[in-house]
């Protein structure tokens, strides 16, 4: 039936999809390019402390913002909305809202952003997350130069809420079915029109009245600025490196032993590491870690986190492969004189193949080799495409492959970060990939059975098993 009454999700944007506000992204570049002068950012401060004290509301706020937009080029701020995207907007999504976004897609429910912001600021993230539909404050241009006026209403408030009804109307949406995602004081109007509302990371009045109407809450922490105690967490494990590298060191010395050196400094350093973050691993299939050595194990890489938790469940006797990049961190840099760590600069073919067949020969000494295949960190929730390297490794060793699944390592951390904050990673480790009658012929099509296979396991995460006793989780 065309016109049968849908259901929609109805999602803020600053201080709910994404942390923080994104208009600070847009001032901070422009005083960085020295596009603000000293009298703008004095207007500017000015306008945040009148809206501190309470002397103007928030659309004023707005208003006065979109004035200091007058005269720049629209294609200008749109260009300054991708790169801004790409460099801070994109990690600072939600990991647990894009989950929600993507489920209200899988139902068929009509998924719409309504924001205050203009589409430069909100269009890319949009993208990133697949909503077709976008109700944000529209700015006026002429000849492609902005006026520094809205077109319309600035959607803040009841202007906001006129709009998602208006927008339901249109969209054949009965909002007493549908959902509505949102942090301000100012959005209780239409949380009282869904029949879900669901206050997200609310402000003092909209968390009172969720508490007296029973409306669930909802409160995330994994963007942001991390608390002070993450930070101290952060730097007592840098410091406790160093004890550990003495420790190897010492090892090394008085032994001889070389490997059991390197088995001592990975294990010790992921096992604080992650104790110091406060990260547990909820792991399912640990049994196939050990069922075959040596391996390649190859894992889908999100984070510079994710490498200390492969490192943690293989454990011992155990190199990796790493891009050229991450020399420059001092404890690669100081790791990789202790282990078997095959720096690959993925620009230069010739170098890439003779750093691999270093990695191969490792194998065959009885090393197993860390390597992430995917051909670039991948942004999103899919899997990125497998460069060839790690499985011609594998065959020219014959050792088989070993996936370890990751799912949402972005919980504890953004793409680039190095703080962690404290949760559970879920991990699956799928069974051992003989790659003995696999052919240069058919490579490319064994790679893409193996990508399938992570691609499945995140969609349809595997249940872990029933026991007795409840499955301890390892640190």
């Amino acid at each position: 039936m065309p016109n049968a009454p849908r259901t929609a999700a109805i999602f803020d944007y600053d201080g709910t999809l994404i942390a923080g506000y994104s208009i600070l992204a847009f001032l901070k570049e422009r005083v960085r390019q020295r596009e603000v002068g000293a009298a703008d950012l004095l207007r500017t401060a000015v306008s945040l402390g009148q809206s501190v004290l309470g002397r103007i509301d928030s659309r004023e706020l707005i208003t006065r913002g979109i004035h200091e937009w007058n005269g720049q080029k629209l294609a200008d701020l749109e260009s300054l909305g991708e790169r801004l995207f790409e460099r801070e907007l994109r990690d600072r999504i939600y990991p647990e809202m894009r989950s929600r976004v993507a489920e209200h897609r899988r139902q068929g429910h009509v998924v719409a952003i309504a924001t205050s912001a203009a589409p430069f600021q909100v269009a890319a993230v949009a993208r990133e997350l697949g909503v077709e539909h976008v109700l944000c404050t529209q700015v006026e241009e002429r000849d492609g130069l902005l006026t520094g006026r809205s077109r319309g209403p600035v959607l803040w408030g009841r202007a906001k809420a006129e709009a998602v009804r208006n927008f339901a109307r249109s969209h054949h949406v009965d909002l007493r079915r549908s959902y509505f995602y949102a942090d301000g004081d100012e959005e209780l109007s239409l949380m009282r029109a869904v029949g879900h509302p669901r206050p997200t990371n609310p402000r003092p009045l909209l968390a009172a009245e969720a508490e007296r109407e029973g409306w669930p809450v909802q409160r995330f922490t994994s963007r942001g600025v991390p608390g002070p105690d993450a930070y101290l967490r952060g730097a007592l494990a840098k410091a406790s490196a160093v004890p550990v590298f003495l420790g190897a060191a010492a090892m090394r010395a008085l032994t001889g032993e070389k490997r059991e050196a390197a088995n001592f400094l990975a294990s010790t350093l992921a096992e604080l590491s992650l104790g110091f973050g406060k990260v547990k691993l909820d792991v399912t299939g640990e049994e196939h870690l050990w069922s075959a050595r040596p391996a390649v194990f190859i894992w889908n890489h999100r984070s510079v986190l994710d490498a200390q938790i492969v490192g943690r469940l293989v454990q011992r006797d155990f190199g990796a492969v790493a891009t050229k990049e991450m020399q420059k961190t001092p404890v690669f840099a100081a790791a990789s004189r202790f282990m078997h760590i095959v720096f690959v600069d993925r620009d230069d073919r010739r170098e890439t193949a003779a750093a691999l067949e270093s990695a191969t020969r490792l194998l065959g000494e009885g090393l197993s080799m860390l390597v992430a295949p995917e051909a670039s960190r991948d942004a999103g929730e899919g899997i990125g495409e497998f460069r060839k390297g790690a499985f011609r490794m594998a065959m020219a060793a014959k050792v088989p492959i070993v996936p370890i699944v990751i799912r949402n390592v972005d919980d504890i951390g953004s793409r680039g970060s190095g703080t962690m904050r404290p949760g559970v990673v879920d991990v699956t480790v799928l069974r051992p990939i003989s790659v003995e009658d696999w052919t240069s012929r058919d490579l490319d099509r064994r790679i893409a059975v193996v990508r399938q296979l992570f691609v499945d396991t995140l969609a349809d995460w595997p249940r872990p098993p029933v026991r007795g006793r409840p499955r301890r989780q390892r640190k």
